[in-house]
């Protein structure tokens, strides 16, 4: 088939929220209000895929440019938040119980990716026909194999049409164990000799490793994520800020703000004064961790080709490519 063009995303029917482990639903039915007032944790794995209308989502403080064709990959535990009413987008969202025994990595894709021409065409009517069978079969266990292999499908096609991402560095194993403990300890400890010990290696190779992959230090890549999860509780949640400094392993709260100034550019309490602000007019945002900013991390991988930007869990498309630091320079 020649594709003569990128063909306009009609809106696609979708019912609103659900329980189940894989639904569809409009964009607008994702915020505590329509206003989309202040940032929502996502707590299921999402595709959006924006279908009318220009705007931006503002994905862990980083603004994301949508318009139709665009489709954003969103993670349980990240902050989404969207500039209004401005665009309409179909979300399709799972549990990751649901692709349990299927060959499928959903991690692969890019965060952000405009689509376009036959590529586009595909995942709407891929993305129309699982809002179909989830509003018309959803609550039939008889159903339950046909949406898991759709959604399947779904992810396998932009997977291979997202093909062609560079070879990883040496280091890139080490680092992505490391990660992996970072995101299970990063509440308990900051010490990168604790993360060593248990990796059975040194701080050194450690060190080495995150260097290689992201040019940060196996210290930064930990304290990133660490201001990270804070803004996030900062920004969606009304918890103390005491309280959140202590789930994140700060005993006292002065620690707590002098590491979250130092690493974001401003004090917790102005962080959450901001989280007020509109969308467009948002500029002070943690520092994307480090294994957001690179393509190199198969744990982290994003994208890396024509189309697509690796915002992992903080980064933004477009140029500048690099970390953004507490005042919004690049």
């Amino acid at each position: 088939m020649v594709s003569t063009g990128p063909t306009p995303a009609a809106p696609i029917s979708a019912a609103p929220p659900a329980p189940g482990e894989i639904a569809t639903f409009a964009l607008a039915d994702l915020a505590r209000d329509r206003s989309w007032h202040r940032p929502v944790f996502v707590e299921r794995e999402l595709l959006i895929l924006t279908t009318r209308g220009h705007g931006d989502a503002e994905l862990d403080f980083h603004l994301l440019p949508c318009r139709p064709g665009t489709l954003l990959r969103i993670r349980a535990g990240q902050v989404l938040r969207c500039a209004g009413r401005q665009f309409d987008a179909t979300v399709v969202a799972w549990e990751m119980a649901a692709l349990r025994g299927l060959d499928v990595d959903p991690d692969a894709l890019a965060t952000w990716r405009q689509l376009a021409g036959e590529d586009e065409d595909a995942v709407i009517s891929e993305v129309s026909q699982l809002a179909v069978d989830c509003q018309r079969h959803g609550d039939r266990p008889a159903a339950h194999a046909l949406l898991r292999h759709q959604l399947a499908v779904l992810l396998l096609r932009l997977a291979l049409s997202g093909a062609g991402q560079p070879a990883l560095p040496p280091e890139a194993e080490t680092f992505d164990r490391f990660c992996r403990e970072v995101e299970r300890g990063y509440q308990h400890t900051r010490r990168v000799e604790d993360y060593a010990a248990g990796l059975g290696c040194s701080v050194r190779t450690l060190t080495r490793a995150c260097l290689a992959v992201t040019g940060r230090s196996a210290k930064q890549v930990i304290d990133e994520r660490v201001a990270l999860q804070a803004g996030r509780l900062l920004a969606a949640t009304d918890d103390p800020i005491a309280q959140i400094g202590g789930r994140l392993g700060f005993t006292e709260p002065t620690n707590f703000g002098r590491f979250f100034t130092r690493e974001v550019g401003v004090s917790p309490g102005a962080f959450r004064a901001a989280r007020d602000q509109p969308v467009t007019g948002r500029v002070v945002r943690p520092r994307p961790p480090a294994e957001a900013t690179t393509v190199n991390s198969r744990r982290f991988r994003q994208g890396g080709h024509a189309g697509s930007v690796n915002v992992g869990h903080a980064t933004r498309p477009g140029p500048p490519t690099g970390p953004v630091d507490g005042t919004g320079r690049a």
